[in-house]
């Protein structure tokens, strides 16, 4: 995919959300299997541990994973994320960018969210994508691709 199909999305803080950003800034959306897990917390919190440095490059961070936006307000408000969760709880998000897939752990197989990052232009353009993320040292890799824009 090089391109993203436009839609609006649910996010925390009651918000609809434009995917391309409507504002001209660019987007990074990143998926996350489920909240307050270990992995997807400490990938939040980096994040939200750079989250200026995103806003003076010009692009806002979207986290998104399958779980409600009840289950998501309580973890960002636990968090203090000051960017916002979008609830895909149809998987329509995850479908439509490829990040639910097969997934094996401890010999058992299921469909899952594929921790993954895309870095998303004004006029819809995927500009970079992550897939199959750890964790360690991901956020600072996302974000010099976004300075370097």
């Amino acid at each position: 995919m090089d391109k993203v199909q436009p839609i609006t999305c649910d996010a925390t803080s009651n918000l609809k959300v434009s995917i391309p950003d409507t504002q001209g800034r660019y987007i990074v959306l990143y998926f996350y299997p489920r909240d307050a897990t270990p992995g997807c917390t400490t990938e939040g919190q980096n994040f939200r541990d750079q989250h200026q440095a995103f806003i003076d490059a010009n692009a806002i961070i979207y986290g998104v994973s399958k779980d409600d936006l009840v289950k998501h307000e309580k973890f960002k408000a636990k968090q203090a994320f000051p960017f916002e969760l979008i609830a895909d709880v149809d998987g329509t998000l995850c479908e439509q960018f490829g990040v639910w897939q097969l997934k094996k752990f401890m010999g058992r197989e299921f469909m899952g969210i594929v921790r993954s990052t895309f870095l998303i232009s004004p006029d819809g353009d995927i500009v970079n994508a992550w897939e199959k993320v750890r964790v360690k040292n991901h956020v600072d890799e996302v974000l010099k691709a976004v300075q370097s824009l």
